[in-house]
């Protein structure tokens, strides 16, 4: 797998997994009376989606083993 090729699946996993998390954590907050206090989540949900990233980019970016030898 190439580095482009990595790189662009772990754009792309991180994308889905902001969206399966942050669209019902919004649609929650916006649509229920109880939805404010959800408010208090917000910024363990976005640290957790920063650390995913920063583990995805180092996936992305990790150099193969040599092969042969």
């Amino acid at each position: 797998m190439s580095p482009r090729s990595r790189l662009l699946l772990a754009m792309m996993a991180w994308c889905l997994a902001a969206v399966a998390v942050m669209l019902p954590l919004v649609w929650l907050i916006n649509n229920r009376d109880w939805g404010v206090a959800l408010m208090l989540l917000v910024p363990f949900v976005v640290y957790g989606l920063l650390r995913l990233g920063r583990i995805l980019e180092g996936w992305a970016r990790a150099t193969p083993p040599p092969s042969g030898q």
